[in-house]
């Protein structure tokens, strides 16, 4: 039986390594063989559970009753587990037909031409829309993943209450950049004990953390990852980090919980429809991933922890925009 590293997985699924981790962290998927902190394998079962997982979390099922699923190997617990998700998507579609039912109804009043807004001034019709409750504005949960299952489920899109709008201040950082297996657990690592060996924290009580994908120079099939955390303008850093200058700006901001990477396509969909903002990767390339980053939240508490992504961890994808 071949074993399969953790890059080599990550590829084939189109999935982080951060979010095989974490899988690993709460007990989904277990390696075949672990010798180290950095040497994961995975056999032939625990890929065919990953493939399980991706699938379940296309068709919007949550990571905690995915577990119930697979662990437990309870049919019962399945049918109930998908009865209950099942009677949520039919609420969505029926709160979604109303809504449908009432658009289409100012429609048919509106007389060929009319220019005014007089027909929402006829008290039959407000009286259908009066009738839709808070509940009828669903707000649907995302698809947790575009990967394995070839079910072409509708999209969802961002709406304007998903994304923030934010200043990011201009600042140096202190960067370290890995390439080859989890870069992203080598970098963090490599930031994490520069903070508490720095008193970064007490030295900076502000500081952030940023982090973005880095493109792979010799093709060996590894990608990279770099890691910044901000710092005092006037403090130095010494090798194997690098002092860099942040040049902030204005940024679309959506909050994710650690694993849903792919809601970066969706916020990439709102800045391109957005009619008030477009992108602002200008000049930007792919050596810092086009200027797009993803801020670790409440870093400054959870570097002090044995593992510094904890289950809680939330995440925010950061999209540079400007005005139109």
């Amino acid at each position: 039986m071949q074993l399969q590293t953790i890059s080599q997985v990550s590829r084939e699924f189109n999935i982080s390594t951060r979010t095989l981790r974490y899988y690993e962290q709460i007990g989904l998927i277990t390696p075949a063989k672990k010798e180290q902190e950095f040497c994961r394998m995975y056999d032939s079962d625990t890929l065919l559970r990953l493939r399980q997982i991706l699938i379940l979390r296309k068709i919007r099922i949550p990571l905690k009753q995915i577990a119930e699923i697979i662990n437990r190997c309870d049919v019962q617990a399945a049918i109930e587990i998908f009865e209950e998700n099942l009677q949520g998507v039919e609420n969505e579609i029926n709160a979604l037909s109303e809504i449908r039912e009432t658009i289409q109804a100012f429609l048919d009043r509106l007389a060929p031409g009319n220019t005014q807004a007089a027909f929402l001034k006829d008290e039959d019709l407000l009286e259908i829309a009066d009738s839709l409750t808070l509940s009828n504005q669903v707000v649907l949960q995302k698809p947790h993943s575009k990967m394995v299952c070839s079910i072409d489920l509708p999209r969802v899109r961002l709406s304007d209450r998903d994304v923030r709008i934010i200043y990011l201040p201009p600042s140096a950082v202190a960067s370290y950049q890995h390439i080859g297996d989890e870069p992203e657990m080598h970098a963090n690592q490599m930031i994490d004990t520069f903070v508490r060996n720095s008193d970064l924290v007490n030295r900076k009580p502000d500081l952030r953390h940023y982090g973005f994908n880095a493109p792979n120079p010799d093709e060996t099939g590894y990608h990279g990852y770099e890691t910044w955390v901000t710092i005092p303008d006037d403090m130095e850093v010494c090798e194997p980090l690098v002092k860099k200058y942040f040049e902030g700006g204005l940024y679309a901001a959506h909050t994710i919980p650690f694993g849903a990477f792919e809601e970066w396509e969706m916020l990439d969909e709102w800045v391109n429809h957005s009619e008030k903002y477009k992108s602002n990767t200008g000049e930007k390339g792919p050596e810092c991933m086009f200027g797009l980053l993803e801020e670790h939240l409440n870093y400054k508490n959870h570097v002090f922890l044995e593992n510094t992504e904890p289950e809680d961890l939330q995440l925010d994808l950061l999209y540079p925009i400007q005005l139109k």
